[in-house]
């Protein structure tokens, strides 16, 4: 036993006697998962563990940077437009999931499109209608679209007034938008563009609501609204786009329709595309990245899922601008105990990281069941954390509350508690939606066996007040890291791992979580 060098490597680690570097983090933490281990507190340094005030900033991909670590997961009981909204504007990002049947592509993009068009800095591209239209079609358009402001123009789209939902609000009969609209010469307009700064002066000084950009022509540009200026302050630290809109990624496969599904989502303004598959080091991804990259150009593509050094080479090499780690650790997931292959995630972030260095980011995708689990994610490899189980049961997961006969243990009485489903993606519902969605042959689903649980979980709350919970608790393990923000204790982390790692008994391990 003392010539082990795991169990030296252990001893060294928790006793302190000795540093273990980054060289020998990846023995270390050989077989081991989050509940492995404990982080040892340092000498705390900041003044405060508001969120507000310590710099969580991660790396999503290449391109794309969060003010906050985290992104909700391409799950069809998880991610789709509330709760994109949601993760944008505490700072993450939605994946909206591919889990629409029959090939049918418009949902997943009416998905995306609800996302974008939530809250702008400047709406570039505002819905229009002209003079002549009727009064009920204004109220329709408003009602399909969700916007209250229409912008009336005519055929060379040159401004003739704005139609609110108050213009067209108790209006009866046969009445024309011409009737209704506030005329162009009564607006408040700025030719060409404009800074928000300077948007929101004007637009208080004038007492106005809405201010509309137009060229000198008079052609409608964008559009500004007090509401969209309102959001902005309301969530300063929003992952928002160059136009001021919410930024989300949305998911496809490697097979079937992903080509024609890549291109329609990235038109509907998808900041990222991921290529989902549950083995992503494998010649199917390969085909995948290479034709979606001819495809699509310079889209960020997310690749995944890997667990290994080997797999996220693989990814880089060709190409992923961020890659998606994690096999078998999810709470959906039986990946492991039906094949019986897999990676302890700890042991498969150190492994990826080590492997491609800082050169694209991580997504740790699974294996999070508490939330002192967020730091270690972050702090093994991930440049961010997808979570899944976390939101299941919110307000913003889609799907029905269904009402199930409880059995309370201590009245022994039956209530009726409200439930919503959720279930991994490579569950057999999951995969038959998708197999469905990818045009393959009616034997095929007979030849996969599940690798996914569909479990019904308690409806609660919204998802932000999990997400403002998350991250409290990862702002304290900054402080308690002795650091001053996320990447400053990532950088305390790697430089000296065995200043912080105890790795735990099953004593220890007892102590520590079991409540």
């Amino acid at each position: 036993m003392a010539d082990d060098p795991e169990v030296e490597l252990s001893s060294r680690c928790a006793y302190g006697t000795a540093a273990v570097g980054a060289m020998d983090l990846i023995h270390l933490v050989r077989g081991c998962t989050f509940d492995d281990f404990l982080l040892v507190p340092q000498l705390g340094v900041v003044p405060s563990r508001d969120p507000a005030r310590i710099d969580l900033t991660a790396r999503f991909t290449r391109g794309i940077t969060l003010r906050r670590p985290l992104v909700s997961a391409n799950m069809d009981t998880i991610t789709r437009a509330s709760m994109a909204i949601v993760l944008a504007e505490e700072g993450g990002i939605g994946v909206i999931d591919r889990g629409f049947r029959a090939g049918d592509i418009g949902p997943q993009v009416a998905e995306i499109s609800a996302v974008k068009r939530t809250q702008h800095g400047i709406v570039a591209d505002p819905h229009t209608i002209g003079e002549p239209a009727r009064i009920f079609e204004a109220r329709h358009l408003m009602a399909r679209t969700g916007v209250g402001t229409l912008v009336v123009v005519d055929g060379a789209r040159r401004i003739r007034g704005l139609l609110t939902e108050r213009d067209v609000r108790f209006v009866q009969g046969g009445a024309t938008v011409a009737d209704r609209m506030t005329p162009r010469e009564q607006l408040v307009m700025h030719e060409g563009t404009i800074s928000l700064a300077d948007a929101e002066r004007i637009m208080t000084e004038r007492k106005i609501k809405k201010l509309p950009l137009v060229a000198a022509d008079g052609t409608v540009l964008g559009l500004i609204t007090a509401k969209d200026l309102l959001k902005h302050r309301e969530h300063p630290f929003a992952t928002r786009d160059d136009h001021g809109r919410l930024r989300v990624a949305a998911a496809v496969g490697a097979t079937g329709d992903f080509l024609e599904r890549a291109v329609e989502v990235q038109r509907a303004g998808a900041d990222a595309v991921v290529i989902d598959i549950a083995h992503g080091h494998s010649t199917v991804m390969e085909r995948a990245i290479e034709q979606l990259r001819q495809r699509l150009g310079a889209v960020d593509l997310i690749a995944g899922n890997v667990a290994t050094a080997d797999g996220a080479r693989f990814l880089l090499d060709r190409g992923a601008d961020a890659i998606k780690v994690g096999i078998g650790p999810g709470a959906g997931c039986t990946t492991r105990s039906a094949t019986n292959f897999g990676v302890p995630q700890v042991e498969a972030l150190v492994q990826c990281r080590r492997a491609i260095a800082d050169r694209v980011p991580l997504i740790a995708d699974g294996g999070l069941r508490r939330d002192g689990s967020l730091v270690e994610a972050l702090l093994f490899g991930g440049d961010t954390v997808m979570l899944g189980s976390a939101f299941a049961g919110t307000e913003e997961t889609p799907g029905e509350i269904v009402l199930k006969a409880v059995l309370m243990p201590e009245s022994q009485k039956i209530v009726r508690v409200p439930f919503k489903v959720f279930r991994g993606m490579a569950s057999i519902g999951a995969v038959r939606d998708r197999l469905d969605l990818e045009d393959a042959a009616p034997g095929e689903l007979e030849t996969l066996g599940a690798e996914g649980l569909e479990v019904s979980v308690p409806a609660r709350g919204s998802a932000r007040t999990i997400i403002h919970d998350m991250l409290k608790h990862l702002c304290s393990s900054v402080s308690y890291g002795g650091a001053e923000s996320l990447g400053d204790l990532r950088e305390r982390f790697w430089s000296e791992p065995g200043r912080y790692l105890i790795r735990l008994s099953e004593a220890s391990r007892r102590e520590s979580f079991e409540r």
